[in-house]
């Protein structure tokens, strides 16, 4: 069915309509085999607290984006090739229901469907286009993921020394190996972890220790040199 749709003039209006929703922020997204497969608002666990975003998946990719005018407008657009991605069911808690997680070698995040039937579609509808695109191009499933982060809500003290209390004065970090919110003195260390990003990125002393003696490249930089923005909450949107 994919096929027949691949270059409908019925596929490729939608995906017009898609791109004119995020204006000229956003990238081009109608390419010669993509297909539109579906679209809805999912509830993305993000650092500070859950948030509303605009999915599209399509045949080759997951485009999500910020939710400006109901069905009609959005920004920040961010888009995960499929064939780095595996998903895992999320166990239902407390208000937070019907989920499951993206993991993907840069990013992973947990994200709620409205009902257990539309996380049902949504984890088959992903499923199969990753096998499709696996098949056809001949490559394994991605066996490494980054960490998906524990929420700032989860963690009143330090998740690794155990001690320091967050205040406004003592920040929250993030991890980039675990995912563990930890204060300042637990994660002065930088390592570089190439596929998150290019320059090396903040690590707890944990992950630095076992990270340094693996066989990895690793760089390391003084907790002075680390940047206050570099746990905005737009880094884990």
């Amino acid at each position: 069915m994919v096929d027949r749709l691949a270059n409908s003039e019925a596929n490729s209006k939608r995906i017009g309509v898609v791109e004119a929703c995020f204006g000229t922020a956003g990238q081009p997204l109608a390419i010669p085999g993509r297909v539109l497969i579906g679209e809805g608002v999912l509830t993305k666990l993000c650092r500070k607290r859950p948030k509303a975003r605009q999915f599209f998946l399509f045949n080759d990719i997951l485009v999500y984006g910020n939710i400006v005018i109901q069905k009609k407008k959005y920004n920040k657009q961010h888009i995960i090739p499929l064939e780095s991605v595996t998903i895992d069911t999320v166990e239902d808690e407390g208000d937070l229901r019907n989920g499951w997680l993206i993991k993907t070698p840069t990013k992973s995040f947990a994200v709620y469907a409205a009902t257990a039937t539309e996380k049902s579609e949504w984890m088959s509808h992903i499923s199969k286009c990753v096998s499709d695109l696996l098949e056809k191009s001949g490559k394994s499933p991605t066996g490494e993921h980054a960490a998906v982060w524990v929420p700032d809500s989860e963690a009143t003290v330090c998740m690794r020394c155990q001690k320091v209390k967050f205040t406004p004065v003592n920040r929250r970090h993030h991890c980039r190996k675990c995912g563990f919110v930890v204060c300042g003195p637990c994660s002065e260390k930088k390592f570089l972890l190439p596929s998150q990003s290019s320059k090396p990125v903040r690590v707890c002393e944990f992950c630095y220790k076992q990270l340094s003696s693996d066989s990895y490249s690793h760089s390391e930089i003084s907790g002075n040199n680390i940047s206050d923005d570099d746990d905005d909450d737009d880094s884990s949107d």
